[in-house]
């Protein structure tokens, strides 16, 4: 009945067209009549535009919660976006495919803007260690793990969080020594800043009481100096070295597997960090298999071979490499996160710093000359604002000056714990930050032990940031997180935990609105990568990129955010996942 009632509503829209035809100009109807039919049309529930070009000062000036009645998609672009009377004649023919919404919600192609994608194919393939309860839940997993193997194999997994176990402490090279005495295991902390291993992986690594902490790492010590098993940041890589490694044909289907982890929760596009400059290759031959639009950063060692290269651009658009990631410090949950002043629970650390001055502003200089990206990962205080810093030294250096670097669009990725009086220079500096909403709802249960209250005031601070003039760039960090934009939408709207946690020390007032939430992941990120004309809104001429929920996320309570269902992913005017 849907159906027939959209052809009778198109039908009296063209005859209308015919009855104004002696009032409009004739270059105007000609082009009204000239119109080709659309490969396929969506209406039957509310579809949001986000609004205009997103501006960079006038971050609040947009009407992200502007909707329209019927979107029309022609060779992969949108070619018309409006009320279903207003739609042009022709736009629909036998051949057209016509979607009926059934009252879901559709929106522009929904974002993460810092993912890790083969990581979420990895995150299968590995012992996952999400939701671990305890030390006790973590061996009796380890021993589940361990039963599979011969004597001798290597068992790697990732995920586990300690900050809510009963123990209240890391786990230790002793706790896994008990269930795996003959098997080198190594298990990688949610945020992959820190890794616990049992004694045979340090053996094997070569890491004793002997070895020295390496720069930007640190090995944790029991009060014998004897190594816990706990490795930081770069004191982790000659564990890190026992594991498998995916090649050829394996590691692109892990990496496919990843991207379809990505699109069956909605997402149509990830901004994929630290990639292995290997990898690019890979991923540019697999641009009509991917069922995501990914845009790439790659890690420090990419940075030489792509100021060759230049950008690489798939010609289908679908993969896009243009941008490098760097680091100046760790993560917050293993103390590995720079800090301006030590931190509350530990007084005798203040983090860890993982890039050199001189070096990471020649190579800044580098990048502005050749217009190259740089997503640089900076989480504590001291880490934010070393990077201003330096991004200001190498804006000053640059050949064309200051003023012509500010709009190449770099990115502090996570920008976590900022010094308030260090939040208006992102705009000054044209630096965007990349923010993960999630990463807030589960540091808040114990970011206040980490970094006492005042602290807490530049902690994850939506709010201040988009009012100082910028615009997030919204995103998961996945594996880190599930990576799931409900998720996301959630945190940044309500600032509370999955399970409604929320007090003083979370300041609730950072939150942000919905329609500034729609923005963090549709048209930020596509400021963020340079593709703010062709995807992030939903407007005529654009890629047609859609995310479609069952319910209405910018409507229904806070908390029915979480229980919506991915209903559709469209990239290209393709439906590349559709739920059954």
């Amino acid at each position: 009945m849907r159906l027939i009632s959209l052809f009778a509503i198109l039908a009296l829209a063209a005859c209308s067209q015919q009855e104004q035809s002696s009032t409009v100009p004739a270059t105007q109807d000609a082009e009204v009549a000239a119109l080709e039919a659309a490969d396929r049309v969506f209406f039957g529930g509310p579809i949001y535009t986000a609004g205009d070009i997103p501006d960079p000062v006038e971050t609040g000036s947009m009407e992200a919660d502007e909707t329209v009645e019927m979107v029309g998609v022609r060779d992969g672009r949108i070619v018309f976006a409006g009320y279903i009377e207003d739609a042009p004649e022709g736009l629909i023919d036998e051949d057209t495919d016509v979607i009926d919404l059934d009252g879901a919600a559709m929106y522009p192609g929904f974002t993460d803007s810092h993912v890790h994608v083969i990581g979420l194919g990895m995150r299968e393939r590995l012992l996952n260690l999400e939701g671990t309860e305890s030390i006790l839940d973590l061996q009796a997993r380890v021993a589940a793990a361990i039963a599979e193997l011969e004597p001798g194999y290597v068992l790697e997994g990732r995920g586990w969080i300690e900050t809510h176990w009963p123990e209240e402490r890391f786990p230790t090279r002793q706790d896994l020594d008990e269930v795996s005495p003959d098997n080198p295991v190594f298990l990688t902390r949610a945020d992959g800043h820190a890794l616990v291993a049992n004694s045979m992986a340090l053996a094997q690594a070569g890491i004793t009481a002997m070895s020295e902490n390496p720069e930007g790492g640190d090995i944790l010590r029991d009060d014998e100096g004897e190594p816990t098993g706990m490795l930081i940041d770069t004191a982790m890589y000659p564990v890190e070295a026992l594991g498998g490694s995916f090649e050829g044909e394996e590691r692109a289907q892990v990496y496919l597997e990843g991207a379809w982890s990505a699109a069956r929760y909605g997402w149509t596009g990830g901004h994929d960090m630290t990639v292995p400059w290997g990898d690019v290759a890979m991923i540019e031959a697999m641009a009509d298999e991917l069922p995501l639009r990914v845009y790439v950063s790659v890690d420090a060692g990419g940075l030489q071979p792509l100021l060759e290269s230049g950008p690489v651009v798939s010609d289908n658009r679908r993969v896009i490499v243009r941008a490098v990631k760097l680091y100046m410090d760790g993560a917050l949950g293993s103390r590995g996160a720079s800090l301006l002043q030590p931190y509350s629970d530990d007084p005798l650390n203040s983090g860890l710093l993982l890039s050199n001055e001189d070096e990471t502003i020649s190579a800044m200089i580098s990048a502005l000359d050749a217009g190259i990206q740089l997503n640089i990962h900076a989480i504590g205080d001291r880490g934010n604002r070393m990077m201003l810093d330096w991004v200001e030294a190498a804006q000053a250096a640059a050949p064309g000056g200051p003023e012509s670097a500010v709009d190449s669009r770099w990115r502090n990725e996570h920008a976590q714990i900022v010094n308030p009086v260090d939040i208006p220079r992102f705009a000054e500096l044209g630096v965007i930050p990349s923010m993960q909403p999630s990463h807030a709802i589960g540091d808040l249960f114990f970011a206040p032990a980490r970094l006492g209250p005042q602290r807490m005031d530049g902690a994850y601070a939506w709010r201040t940031f988009i009012d100082s003039g910028v615009m997030i760039a919204g995103g998961s960090d996945a594996p880190v997180e599930r990576g799931d934009p409900r998720i996301e939408f959630y945190a940044a709207v309500a600032r509370r935990g999955l399970d409604g946690t929320q007090t003083e020390d979370w300041r609730p007032d950072q939150a942000v609105t919905r329609a500034e939430a729609l923005r963090m992941f549709t048209a930020w990120p596509a400021y963020a990568s340079f593709r703010e004309d062709e995807v992030g809104r939903i407007t005529e001429g654009l890629r047609a990129d859609f995310t479609v929920f069952s319910q209405d996320i910018m409507m229904i309570p806070e908390r029915d955010i979480l229980s919506v269902e991915p209903v559709m992913t469209v990239i290209d005017g393709e439906i590349v996942w559709r739920a059954e």
